[in-house]
Formats: C-alpha cells, sequence, structure tokens
C-alpha cells in the first residue's frame, strides 16, 4: 500500500485534478464532468469527502464522495478510483473510511452497471426497491 486516505473539504479540492479521476475511473461516462460549473457544486455540497493519494507523488487516485446524516444514512453517492490504480484495494479502503467516519450509519450507494457484482463481496445487500427521479 503505497497511498493514504484522508477526509477533505470538497470546496477544496483541485477541480481539473477530481476530474482527472472521474475520467481514468470509468464514472465519467455516467456523470456531468463537462459541466464544471455543477461539477464544483456537487464537490463544495457533498458534507463527507474522502480522498485517496498516491504518497509518492501526492497525485489524486481516488474519491469518495457522501452526503450524510451521520446519524441514520450516509448516501455513497460517488466513488471513483484511477483506472491504473484499480483493484489495489483503494475503492474498499474509500469505503471502510466512509464507515468509520459515519460509525453505526447505514451507508446506500447506486452501482455503476459493471460494478454490480463488486459490492456483495464487500458486504453490501442488494435492495430492490430503490426509485429515481430525474429532472
Amino acid at each position: 500500500m503505497n497511498w493514504k486516505i484522508e477526509r477533505v473539504e470538497g470546496a477544496g479540492l483541485d477541480l481539473e485534478e477530481v476530474l482527472d479521476v472521474y475520467r481514468t475511473s470509468g464514472l465519467g461516462e455516467r456523470r456531468p464532468i463537462d459541466d464544471t460549473a455543477r461539477f464544483r457544486e456537487m464537490l463544495d455540497n457533498a458534507n463527507l469527502v474522502l480522498v485517496a493519494r498516491d504518497n509518492d507523488t501526492g497525485k489524486l487516485i481516488g474519491i469518495a464522495r457522501s452526503i450524510s446524516d451521520f446519524s441514520y444514512v450516509t448516501y455513497l453517492s460517488d466513488i471513483a478510483v484511477d483506472g491504473t490504480y484499480q483493484r489495489s484495494g483503494i475503492g474498499r479502503a474509500l469505503i471502510d473510511a466512509t464507515q468509520k467516519e459515519t460509525p453505526g450509519v447505514k451507508i446506500v450507494l447506486l452501482s455503476a452497471p459493471s460494478a454490480t457484482e463488486y459490492y456483495p463481496h464487500i458486504g453490501f445487500t442488494q435492495h430492490g426497491s430503490a426509485w429515481v427521479l430525474n429532472p
């Protein structure tokens, strides 16, 4: 493990650095990465943001962006790991860090289609009644 996880303020993150992670992770295909004003607001308004950085270079290599009431539920809205660092435990470490920041709180997420097989392996259970209302 040559990386570290830390909690940060989303507003303090370099937007281009974050967008690079979304692009290389594949999550950018399902997020408004071309609407930088909206994406900036997504970072600024998330109240629980955890990042992974490469210890050698300081490069941002992962992010978990959540909205939480810190009492009952945390919505893990984005978890993205730079494509060159995937399958090294960073995603799992970001989820573990999210749990540590919100002890005893339920974590809810909507899986990317390509990740539906991953989440059961790390303890998530599927919930069949999620609904989405698009603008």
